[in-house]
């Protein structure tokens, strides 16, 4: 279960953006609890954002409430300011240095992966070289750490499926893989473009991906998927790792994603 789909009620200094104050709050620690209790599920993906803090204490605090929950975190996606394909050499050594952080946090809360954000550059288009080689240095500290790096098509154009596929085979590192995302690749508005993204994601996965049936557009446009046809995709790459429920839609949380459990355990059975 994903932390994102619930961002209105995450008490977190990063996610003011996204907190709604009429609804309770809640801090990241009581998370796996209240997935345990309304979805019987025991394994979380907590946003990077939605840690209140990434100091120690805090960390260890987080990690004993979710081992007391009996669950297990299997993913953080993070991000970091700053470019991998940023033209500066020193600008995109700086956001390798950040990223390592959060390889340290995932260290330090017990999780297998970090999915790692990468941030478009406005002045321009992504290059495989220059990222591969930000990469390739997150992946080899990764591996030091026993941390999977996981890119994910969260961006149509800094984080293309096709685009992240050539990276992945560029570094070609054991600890970097891909996370497909259902329907992020909807965003394009062409339903063979996203199943294509899926097919070429799923080669490339490993342990995560998110699972969700439709995705919010510009304009509050909703784009919707046959997720039938997403887990076949997965079925057919032999892909073997976790499906992190995702919801993105328009209301509350909880009643799409009950959808979405109850979707995945029919497409799994």
């Amino acid at each position: 279960m994903a932390s994102w789909p619930f961002r209105a009620s995450i008490e977190s200094p990063k996610n003011r953006w996204a907190r709604n104050p009429k609804l309770a709050g809640m801090d990241l620690k009581n998370f796996a609890a209240m997935v345990l209790k309304e979805f019987n599920l025991r394994n979380i993906e907590p946003l990077g954002e939605h840690f209140r803090s990434t100091e120690p204490a805090y960390l260890a605090e987080f990690r004993e409430a979710v081992e007391k929950a009996g669950s297990h975190i299997v993913n953080i996606p993070a991000g970091v300011r700053g470019s991998f394909y940023d033209p500066d050499k020193t600008k995109r050594q700086n956001a390798v240095e950040s990223a390592k952080k959060w390889v340290d946090v995932a260290v330090a809360v017990g999780s297998p992966s970090l999915r790692m954000h990468i941030e478009g550059y406005r002045h321009a288009q992504p290059n495989v070289d220059l990222t591969a080689d930000c990469l390739k240095q997150l992946a080899e500290y990764g591996g030091e750490k026993n941390v999977l790096i996981n890119l994910e098509n969260d961006d149509l154009v800094s984080e293309d499926a096709f685009f992240l596929v050539r990276v992945i085979v560029k570094v070609g590192h054991p600890y970097l893989h891909a996370l497909p995302d259902f329907c992020n690749s909807m965003l394009s508005g062409n339903p063979q473009f996203n199943y294509d993204a899926l097919s070429a994601m799923f080669k490339g996965a490993y342990n995560i991906a998110h699972m969700k049936d439709s995705e919010v557009g510009e304009g509050g446009k909703v784009y919707t998927v046959d997720v039938a046809r997403c887990f076949d995709i997965a079925r057919a790459a032999g892909y073997k790792g976790y499906f992190s429920m995702e919801w993105e839609g328009q209301g509350e949380p909880h009643t799409g994603t009950h959808r979405l459990v109850e979707e995945s355990l029919k497409n799994l059975a």
